[in-house]
């Protein structure tokens, strides 16, 4: 019997502050297909948590040191990846600084809540900036 799963990944809905100033959200600018924006994240390694991986993934994506604040939410659409199918644990984090493209980022940028491109979101993105977006 072959065992086959879902690979699990991680998002984080970054809250970018100077200070006590919100500045707005964190997306990157994808290298690799699908292009597009998204919410920084990437996969969990074997052998490390899920917040560990989200902690991990926001550092080199986007050069910033994420503080996990909350669990947004579980997403498991089989069809939310075009290449295979992907579940996300998606978290909502704070941090500081100056924002960086790294790993398979192309370009980080910063955008008011209101400002948000949601018709330029890849995946599933554009739900989930949704979701937090009603949650508040």
């Amino acid at each position: 019997m072959t065992l086959r799963t879902p690979y699990l990944a991680v998002d984080v809905i970054v809250r970018l502050w100077e200070g006590e100033r919100f500045k707005g959200i964190v997306l990157v600018e994808r290298k690799n297909p699908p292009v597009g924006l998204a919410i920084p994240g990437g996969f969990v390694e074997v052998g490390e948590s899920v917040e560990e991986a989200a902690v991990r993934e926001i550092e080199e994506e986007t050069g910033l040191r994420v503080r996990i604040r909350r669990l947004l939410g579980v997403y498991s659409d089989p069809k939310r990846d075009p290449r295979f199918h992907v579940v996300s644990v998606v978290f909502v984090g704070d941090a500081e600084g100056t924002p960086k493209a790294g790993s398979d980022a192309k370009e980080v940028r910063v955008f008011r809540l209101e400002d948000i491109p949601l018709d330029r979101l890849v995946f599933d993105h554009r739900r989930i900036i949704l979701d937090y977006l009603l949650q508040g």
